[in-house]
Parts: structure tokens; sequence; C-alpha cells
């Protein structure tokens, strides 16, 4: 029997740290950032994705600016609407972007997150990948959302579609 050589192995990759304040009261949880996010160390870096669009389209009257070199002023854009960003995993062996291709992921540690934010009142899994650690997000007594992923590679689910069931999310939580 043979092992694997190191140059086929999949690197162990590390994720972003959350993106929060003591005012975030919606915390947002993808799954693992791709590749694209990883590279530019940004959340939903990849312009196909279907995020930034999303949240602009449910506040519409909020101007974010979405230009190249942007990325702080929409964090800014985004902790001020009361939203947060982080990941179900804070590390994983993974070979391209999809979801599928995760192996040996460790889950972060969403204990901290009440200190963090005190004023967190919900939790949303943007995907059914990040949605399958709902139980660990339960943990923290709030309610949990599965949204639809925005992924481009979420193909099934037109714009107009994940759109009102961001919608739906966001003035559950009392944020519109």
């Amino acid at each position: 029997m043979t092992s694997m050589s190191n140059e086929m192995r999949p690197l162990r990759l590390l994720g972003l740290p959350p993106i929060v304040s003591p005012y975030t009261q919606l915390l947002i949880l993808g799954s693992f950032p791709g590749v694209a996010s990883l590279g530019r160390q940004q959340y939903y870096a990849h312009p196909q994705n279907h995020f930034w669009k999303i949240l602009q389209a449910i506040w519409p009257d909020c101007a974010m600016d979405t230009s190249e070199g942007s990325y702080e002023k929409r964090i800014n854009w985004l902790l001020a609407r009361g939203l947060g960003l982080w990941d179900v995993y804070a590390s994983c062996e993974r070979v391209g972007s999809l979801d599928t291709a995760i192996r040996n992921p460790v889950v972060n540690d969403f204990a901290h997150l009440l200190r963090l934010c005190p004023q967190l009142r919900a939790i949303a899994h943007n995907g059914g990948e990040s949605y399958r650690h709902a139980r660990h997000t339960a943990t923290l007594g709030l309610p949990v959302y599965k949204l639809p992923s925005t992924s481009a590679a979420n193909a099934s689910w037109s714009f107009a579609r994940k759109l009102a069931a961001w919608r739906e999310v966001v003035a559950a939580v009392g944020l519109r």
C-alpha cells in the first residue's frame, strides 16, 4: 500500500475571523470561505456570489459601496445594520471551493459569541452545509434559520427566490 504524496494531499486551510460587534443582532454563518475569499481575505469575495447583492436589495435606500477595494466600507455597512459574519468551520482540508470537497473540518467555537455580541437575537445559516451544524448554534438558545446559499453553485434557486427567503429572515429578526 502506498501513501498519498504531499503534493496530492489537500492543505489545511484556516477560515476568516468573525466580523461582529457588540451591536450584532443577526449572525450569518457560511460553511467555509471559497478560494477567492481566502485569497482576498474577504467574506463572499467571488463576484458571482449573490451575498452582497442580496443585502443591497434588502436595504435599497442605504447605498453600499461594492466597488473594488471597498470591502472595509461594505463591512461597516453590514455592521451598521446589526449583521455579523462568520463560518461554521474554523479550518478544513479542501481542494477548490465546493462544500462537497470539504474534508476533516473543525467547527468554530460558538460559545463565546454571546459575550462578543450581547444583542445577538438569531443565527442564520447561509446554505445547507452550514445548516448541518445548526445543533451547535442552537445551544446558544437563539432562533436558528436556514437560508438558501448565496453561492453561484446554488443554481436551483433564482436570485428573486433567494432574496425573498433572506428578506423573510431579516424581517423575522426585526432588522428591516
